[in-house]
């Protein structure tokens, strides 16, 4: 079964097939945004990924697209509603900044911890 690591917030969790990096996070209570609610509209769950990129689906034109307009964008770059976990293994991902941010400004009672960049 895939299974996702969100290295910051030391936290892990498995996942079925199929399943979204976003999805990931809102079972494992992870601090990823999302903004548009996954829908490829924004890009407030941009994640980094660490390790096993080759366990996630491919990146789409329209993702691509959105990660265009996102903040810090790397090589490892994903929005965690597009990248999908195609293959039993482990994936490990950290939460940008502006994930980060955009989440704590959706959930405002929470409390932030770990992944200050």
């Amino acid at each position: 079964m895939p299974r996702v690591r969100f290295a910051e917030q030391n936290v892990e969790v498995e996942v079925p097939a199929g399943s979204s990096i976003l999805q990931a996070a809102q079972r494992a209570g992870a601090p990823e945004g999302s903004a548009c609610g996954g829908v490829c509209a924004c890009s407030t769950c941009h994640v980094y990924v660490d390790q096993g990129a080759d366990l996630l689906s491919e990146a789409s034109e329209d993702e691509e697209d959105i990660l265009d307009k996102a903040f810090d964008v790397r090589m490892n770059s994903r929005l965690g509603c597009q990248a999908k976990l195609e293959g039993d293994g482990l994936v490990v991902v950290r939460i940008s900044k502006e994930s980060l941010d955009a989440y704590y400004n959706e959930h405002p009672a929470e409390t932030r911890v770990g992944g200050s960049h």
